[in-house]
């Protein structure tokens, strides 16, 4: 007989079921996890070795925690993780409003029916799936929200005058006993509900409109914060910032590959449904460095963040910019071209803070400034360094790209050229190819067209070509040429 299966609370205790609070069934799973070399946390990439060795201290500490960090730091993501080392059910008092664990009572309600019916009383089981609750905190969220109030339409239905504490109606953090509490954007909440919380996380005390009762609830509380709200919008009250066990820091990935793999996981159901359309590698690593220079420039706010959501909407944009594309010319299959990441400035404007410089520049450029700084840096990855000073006896390895340019009018790269056309284009410049088979010699076929695009990129940007967007695509020119073409 499994042990859910169980209706009473006699049947319970001679089955052997023992009464443990929350945060040692989290310990006690966490124990389990950890010996059998099981993950803990699973999906969450770049923390191995900070983040979540803390948060497991702080579970095996019985600590409540406070995840610190800027936006797009999988902070609630961690939280809800926690839901899978509870047990899978747990009893409850059957008819509680407070999951009262049948052990340990602490409503009118339970201990009077348990007092009534002793070993006969009603059980039900809690899921662990069904013991999460979460809450945004916003300025308008009062304490009858979280902890709860006097309900007149109650003491009306059950004939009870206002001195009964039977017409309280609980609100959010007691019908969350026995459970994970989440509370986002904790500065956010005012200062007298961040007050409302002391007496439960230190006491157990509940006061609603007069009545103190005394309610040892069994929470996990889980608090996520952006230390950029410190200061824009509120703080964490000194005494409750003194009851949190544990204030672990969260942060961005710091390598390439790591924001990758998080792209990768967070995308793979539209990768699923574009599958037709095939991304460079080197495409997925200019993407993830957009989001590294966005947290270098000077033209967006720092404090604020740049969120992992940049390189995944972006990410997301970049494949419908492509599918778009490949639809107009009537083909099934198409490749990433590094010209569709124009597509993706409405993901990053959307994504990023500007600081005043920034907003003098507009949203807009920044965002092509960043793609353009982005080819740059990994540009350095695969090719030379290019000198804007040499000697005379270096050799420049793109003056024959250079000279091409120059004996020619002008290069265009238009969205509306078919795969094949654009690979012929790209074809025509000669010193290309001598260019990667030398730097790049095992790069496979379906590789190259975009690497000499990227190639063209990074020489306008050094200075050595120019290049125009027009409407419908990019135009490369000689430097010289086209400063004769605008006299």
């Amino acid at each position: 007989m499994k042990i859910e299966e169980i209706k009473t609370f006699g049947a319970l205790k001679n089955a052997g079921y023992e009464y443990q609070t929350i945060k040692e069934e989290l310990r006690r799973n966490l124990l389990q996890k950890l010996m059998k070399k099981e993950p803990t946390f699973e999906g969450i990439h770049g923390y191995e070795y900070t983040v979540i060795p803390e948060l497991e201290r702080a579970i095996l500490s019985k600590h409540n925690i406070n995840l610190l960090g800027l936006r797009g730091q999988a902070k609630t993501r961690l939280a809800r993780q926690m839901v899978s080392m509870l047990d899978e059910y747990v009893p409850i008092v059957a008819g509680s409003e407070i999951n009262d664990d049948p052990f340990k009572p602490i409503s009118r309600f339970a201990k009077k029916l348990m007092a009534e019916k002793g070993d006969e009383t009603p059980i039900d089981w809690l899921h662990r799936d069904d013991r999460f609750s979460e809450k945004l905190a916003t300025p308008d969220v009062t304490v009858a929200d979280l902890i709860g109030d006097v309900d007149p339409i109650k003491a009306a239905t059950l004939k009870l005058t206002y001195a009964d504490d039977r017409v309280i109606h609980f609100g959010m953090i007691p019908r969350a006993n026995r459970s994970i509490f989440v509370i986002n954007e904790l500065p956010d909440l005012q200062a007298r509900i961040q007050v409302a919380l002391f007496n439960i996380l230190q006491e157990g005390d509940v006061q609603i409109r007069g009545f103190k009762l005394r309610l040892p609830l069994d929470i996990q509380f889980v608090f996520t914060a952006n230390p950029e709200d410190y200061t824009n919008r509120g703080s964490i009250v000194t005494p409750l910032k003194d009851r949190i066990g544990s204030q672990i820091l969260t942060h961005y990935p710091d390598e390439i590959e790591i924001a990758r793999t998080i792209t990768e996981q967070e995308t793979a159901q539209a990768l699923a449904e574009k599958k037709d359309i095939y991304v460079p590698e080197l495409a997925k690593d200019i993407l993830e460095q957009i989001s590294f220079e966005a947290r270098e420039s000077e033209y967006i706010d720092a404090k604020s963040g740049v969120s992992a959501r940049l390189s995944i909407t972006a990410f997301e944009n970049l494949l419908s910019t492509a599918e778009r594309r490949a639809l107009q010319q009537g083909q099934q299959k198409t490749s990433v071209r590094l010209g569709d990441f124009m597509g993706i400035v409405p993901a990053i404007t959307g994504k990023v803070e500007l600081v005043y410089e920034g907003e003098q520049e507009g949203a807009a450029e920044v965002a092509a400034q960043l793609i353009n700084s982005a080819v740059v840096s990994q540009f350095e990855h695969y090719f030379p360094k290019v000198e804007k000073l040499r000697k005379e006896s270096d050799i420049d390895p793109y003056a024959e790209i250079v000279t091409w340019f120059f004996e020619e009018s002008g290069f265009e790269l238009l969205d509306s050229l078919s795969d094949i056309e654009y690979k012929r284009q790209l074809n025509t410049i000669a010193p290309l190819d001598t260019l990667l088979d030398k730097h790049v010699p095992d790069l496979a076929e379906k590789d190259r067209p975009f690497f000499k695009e990227f190639v063209l990129w990074a020489l306008a940007e050094y200075d050595k070509l120019s290049k125009y967007y027009l409407g419908d695509g990019l135009q490369f020119k000689d430097v010289y040429g086209s400063y004769i073409s605008d006299l």
